[in-house]
């Protein structure tokens, strides 16, 4: 007997990187289809390994599905998508937008895509690429309250906890808060090992130590294990970071805030970044907080 349940559209997903082919796992795993474009034809060739289904073009993707994720590098990306797509757009459309960029980018999209009766949501992610698949990151979202309870089941699939924060935009500025407060944890840790080493005491200890003690912060957890090894297999790029910090200090300046610590934190990233680790994963920046080997010259 044929069953009377509704086939439901497939999901859109519109950038199969880091981020985009974990949350793309996730959602095949939690028994949605998942219709995905990227400019990359490895990445939709992982996407189709992974059980997704690879789009022709960005466009087909608006054109068959109801709900499109983004996942892309910057808002700039997103914007040349959305001009470049702009006769796909359709009323009743729900954009998905995980991109952590420009808060004021985001608030202006908001209202701009309104007028096409089109919905979105800046729904960023708290949490590495490794953290979204073990189903262990925060979304923040903000935008339209009814878009976002319609949405639960995708956040219920790739989140552990998913919150709404207000209007449009206030996703991408909670995500500033949490990024620099994260940054900062994982720079004292990179330090603290790096001086751990310098004084000649076991870095792996040390790490023991802080994790049972006061000093504790779940960035042990995730960041720690990479420091100690030098295993910087990208999770989070260092240079994505960098750009975080960039747009923490653009808005937090421009609120008036001193901002000393992000400021030391730029600069530590962009020496980082100078020494070409800006691919690898931002625990990478322990390397520049080190001791410089025996006999290494000076640039």
């Amino acid at each position: 007997m044929p069953s009377s349940l509704p086939v439901l559209p497939p999901l859109g997903l519109i950038g199969v990187g880091l981020l985009g082919s974990v949350l793309a796992e996730r959602l095949l795993a939690g028994g949605l289809t998942v219709f995905g474009y990227d400019v990359d034809p490895a990445r939709l060739a992982g996407l189709r390994g992974s059980g997704g289904e690879p789009a022709p073009d960005a466009a087909a993707v608006f054109r068959r599905c109801q709900r499109v994720i983004f996942s892309l590098p910057t808002h700039q990306e997103v914007s040349s998508l959305l001009h470049a797509c702009a006769s796909e757009l359709r009323p009743g459309l729900i954009i998905i937008d995980t991109t952590t960029g420009d808060p004021a980018a985001a608030e202006a999209l908001a209202p701009a895509l309104a007028l096409q009766g089109v919905v979105y949501l800046d729904a960023t992610v708290s949490g590495s690429s490794a953290q979204v698949r073990d189903g262990a990151a925060i979304l923040m979202v903000g935008g339209d309250a009814p878009a976002f309870a319609r949405c639960a089941d995708i956040f219920s699939l790739v989140a552990a906890r998913c919150f709404h924060t207000g209007g449009p935009g206030s996703g991408a500025r909670m995500k500033l808060v949490t990024n620099l407060v994260l940054g900062l944890n994982r720079a004292a840790l990179a330090e603290g090992l790096a001086l751990a080493r310098g004084l000649g005491v076991d870095a792996a200890q040390a790490l023991a130590l802080m994790r049972a003690g006061p000093a504790y912060s779940r960035i042990m957890d995730a960041k720690g294990g990479k420091m100690l090894t030098g295993n910087f297999a990208p999770e989070a790029r260092l240079s994505q970071h960098l750009k975080d910090v960039r747009l923490i200090l653009q808005h937090g300046l421009e609120a008036g805030l001193p901002m000393p610590l992000s400021i030391a934190h730029r600069a530590v990233l962009e020496a980082a970044e100078a020494a070409g680790l800006g691919a690898l994963d931002n625990s990478a920046i322990i390397q520049v907080l080190q001791a410089a080997p025996p006999g290494a010259k000076e640039a």
